[in-house]
This record gives C-alpha cells, sequence and structure tokens, in this order.
C-alpha cells in the first residue's frame, strides 16, 4: 500500500505540473482527446468543432456552430484514472516482460473507454439533457472504474500470479 501511494503522489505531482504548465490553456493530451472525439462525431454525421473555452482551461464541442454541448476538462482527459492505474501496477514487485506489456495494453483500453465515454456523454447532451448530470456524475464514472478494476483483476489472477506463485 505505501509503494501505491508512493507512486500515486509522484505522478499526481508530476501530472500537477504539467497542468499547470500549460494553464490557462488547456493541455495537449486534453486537446488531443476532444480533437479525437471531434473526429469521430464527425463520422456519425454530426457538425461538431471545437474550440478553447475563453475563461476555463477546457475545451468546448460545439454542435452546428451555435451551441456548447459539452466542455472538456482536464479531468476528462482520462490520466487521473490512468496514474491510478499505473501506480497500482507499479506497486506489485519489479518490471517484468509481462508488466511491460500488460501497461501500454491497459493504457490504450482506458483511453478508449475514456473517449467512448465523452462521445455517450456528448449524445446524452444533445438528446437526453435531463440525464446528463446522472450519466456524467455516476454512470460513466462508475463503468470507467470498472474497466480498471476488470484489469487489476486480470492481472492479478491472470498473470502477475502465474509468474509469481
Amino acid at each position: 500500500m505505501v509503494k501505491f501511494l508512493g507512486f500515486y503522489l509522484i505522478l499526481n505531482l508530476l501530472y500537477g505540473f504539467f497542468i499547470d504548465a500549460y494553464s490557462p490553456l488547456p493541455d495537449p493530451v486534453t486537446r488531443w482527446v476532444s480533437v479525437q472525439s471531434t473526429s469521430i462525431l464527425n463520422l456519425f454525421q454530426y457538425r461538431i468543432e471545437y474550440a478553447d473555452h475563453q475563461y476555463q482551461p477546457s475545451i468546448n464541442l460545439i454542435l452546428d456552430g451555435q451551441d456548447v454541448i459539452l466542455s472538456i476538462f482536464e479531468g476528462c482527459n482520462g490520466l487521473n484514472v490512468i496514474i491510478i492505474f499505473v501506480s497500482f501496477l507499479l506497486s506489485f514487485g519489479k518490471l517484468s516482460p509481462r508488466l511491460i506489456w500488460f501497461i501500454p495494453l491497459g493504457l490504450i483500453i482506458i483511453h478508449i473507454f475514456n473517449v467512448l465515454r465523452i462521445l455517450l456523454l456528448f449524445l446524452i447532451s444533445v438528446h437526453w439533457p435531463d440525464a446528463m448530470y446522472f450519466a456524467h456524475k455516476y454512470l460513466f464514472t462508475a463503468i470507467l472504474y470498472v474497466v480498471i478494476f476488470v484489469l487489476w483483476y486480470f492481472w492479478l489472477n491472470k498473470l502477475y500470479v502465474i509468474k509469481n506463485t
């Protein structure tokens, strides 16, 4: 547990310095996630543009050049959950080939689910705005953490234990 907290605190401090380095503008990872989300939504015939928020370090997704439908803040870029995921994995023993391939695989899976979360939040904000608060605050946050727990479970029960028993 001490190793986990150590990795978590160090990575969070580095993340804080990273975010502060770009303030008051959005950081590059938030921008990257916003661009990807916009591109995917445009594939489905939504006319979406993205633009920096005028007063906050976030990026607005704008529908048909008129309405801001969603604002993507630094907390939406997935890096916070990635820090938790990586801290947990690094706290178990030393680096191994399995861990070296599992971490990037997990990062890709988390990123895909995070972008999917943003896309679904966009659709909810357009079609069911009354459900937006619940979906954002509880439903999709829970789903993203379930993905993390499944990845941890897989690591502990299928990869880590096999090698270290």
